[in-house]
């Protein structure tokens, strides 16, 4: 087990990067934060000369890899992190060095017990892409399909363990000497979901099984196409799948030149993305543009399934009905969903939220996309979560997040598009199919045979207790983790902090 002291030695490393970068000082200004987060903030800003605009996707870039995937997490929380550092972390790119193809020819040829050119025909062994977890190869199977190969970085698992365990260690310290605040944001299962997309990013099978599975539900739009998985050539460290020849979305230019449609496209992908989320209920959850692709023929194609979201039928319903309802400005009905769905703590007033979602979404409404500060909507929207003490909801902070890029893509495409119009129509279609009568009734049908069959294990268990379904999934298990006591964790981390600041100092003068 990690011991506090190796936790401490690898935050005051991270930390002294984050300050040379200007990182800290939104945690060292804001008043919630614990004192002596703040007073390490200080110390570790000792001889660091301190940048006027922090940039936090830089030093998260310089400290490696499970930093830039925090990074991309925390990316999703601005209600923790704050609009701008959020605005600039969803800037991330973990665009790295290759890894040798010794090392990767050796991973696959390990994941498959069989010699590479076996599997492939053809391997090219500079690859196309190198991001923080794996890197992609293009390759020729031996039955002479053109395919992408992704394979893990050596060695990944164990570093990303590593940090995981002390974000672990450093965010049960936060939340237990925090405030209600922090208790509200909680921390720990922020980091908690952050381990579980992690795990699923460092399993490339679960990541196929999410590709393929996404494939079948998206038969419906066939203007929005997902990669063919090769299953026979996949493994949990190796990935293949069909190769696409496509432009990608952020090329306005590349794509009008090659005859494609940018309003068009635009479309597809708002269209594609609201029958992920509000009809099957699982969506891609990393939709920037380095991920989608127009083809040739006028379809969107997305890849890289390794962060999906899932929210269930009863959530879906509920988003519909929020989404709708704002587009709207029926807000009485937005604030009535929030108390249905245990969003708003029941001793506040529907009518006091009403009117709070009004003075967030009057101003936005009927504008095009361009005229609207996402940075200052979202201000707007977790002021409200504070008032109204909402506690976080990470399942609908990845669809919100997911939501803010994929209309950052369909803007760049199309500046005039205004993506709360175009949903419009699919969104009344979609909730007059749920909540219409003939719905309506065949759930009642449903729901009483479905009770019916379970009277007899009823009358056998009474004496227990069947908690109310939430809209909320049930939160990942939290980790045990040894405190450090307060004054004991201040000496050590003070001691670290001017070792690791005189050792900086020396460093420079050198």
């Amino acid at each position: 087990m990690t011991t506090s002291a190796t936790h401490l030695w690898r935050l005051l490393k991270w930390g002294r990067t984050l300050a040379r970068h200007g990182a800290l000082q939104g945690i060292e200004a804001d008043p919630l934060t614990p004192r002596m987060v703040r007073r390490m903030v200080r110390v570790l800003r000792i001889g660091v000369r301190v940048p006027a605009t922090p940039d936090y996707a830089k030093a998260l870039q310089e400290i490696g890899p499970a930093a830039i995937k925090l990074g991309q997490a925390l990316s999703t929380r601005p209600d923790l992190v704050g609009a701008r550092a959020a605005e600039n972390l969803s800037q991330l790119q973990d665009n790295l060095p290759p890894a040798p193809f010794a090392a990767i020819k050796a991973a696959i040829e390990s994941a498959f017990e069989a010699p590479l050119q076996t599997l492939y025909a053809e391997f090219d062994p500079v690859p196309v892409g190198a991001a923080s977890i794996a890197q992609v190869h293009r390759a020729v199977t031996t039955d002479g399909r053109a395919v992408a190969v992704k394979v893990l970085r050596p060695g990944i698992e164990d570093e990303f363990a590593k940090a995981l365990e002390t974000y672990e260690w450093a965010a049960a310290h936060v939340e237990r000497s925090g405030g209600g605040e922090l208790r509200r944001l909680r921390p720990r299962l922020v980091v908690a979901h952050f381990r579980q997309w992690t795990m699923r990013e460092l399993d490339l099978q679960r990541e196929g099984a999410s590709a393929s599975e996404l494939r079948e539900n998206m038969v419906a739009e066939p203007g929005f196409h997902v990669p063919e998985i090769d299953w026979r050539r996949t493994a949990r460290r190796v990935l293949t799948l069909e190769w696409l020849d496509g432009i990608k979305l952020n090329d306005r230019e590349a794509l009008i030149a090659a005859g494609h449609d940018p309003k068009a496209l635009a479309a597809i992908l708002v269209r594609g993305f609201l029958r992920q989320a509000v009809v099957d209920g699982f969506f891609h959850a990393d939709l920037h543009q380095g991920n989608l692709f127009a083809l040739g023929d006028g379809r969107v194609a997305a890849v890289d399934f390794g962060i999906m979201g899932r929210i269930d039928r009863r959530a879906r319903m509920w988003l519909a009905e929020i989404l709708y309802g704002l587009i709207t400005g029926d807000y009485a009905r937005v604030a009535e969903i929030h108390f249905e769905a245990q969003y708003v703590p029941p001793h506040h007033n529907v009518h006091e939220f009403a009117t709070a979602l009004r003075a967030v979404g009057e101003p936005i409404r009927g504008l095009p996309v361009k005229d609207i500060s996402i940075g200052r909507m979202l201000e707007s929207l977790f002021s409200i979560t504070r008032d109204f003490d909402m506690p976080t909801q990470p399942h609908l902070l990845l669809l919100q997040k997911t939501m803010v890029m994929e209309e950052g893509v369909a803007t760049a495409l199309d500046p005039d598009i205004n993506m709360w119009e175009t949903a419009e129509p699919f969104l009344k279609e979609w909730l007059r199919g749920e909540l219409g009568p003939e719905a309506y009734y065949a759930d009642r049908i449903v729901d009483t045979v479905r009770a019916l069959k379970k009277i007899p294990e009823l009358i056998e268990r009474l004496d227990q207790y069947y908690p109310p379904r939430g809209a909320a999934p049930p939160a990942p298990p939290l980790p045990e983790i040894a405190l450090v006591e307060r004054r004991q964790w201040w000496g050590y981390a003070l001691a670290g902090a001017v070792g690791a600041a005189l050792g900086a100092a020396l460093i420079n003068a050198v």
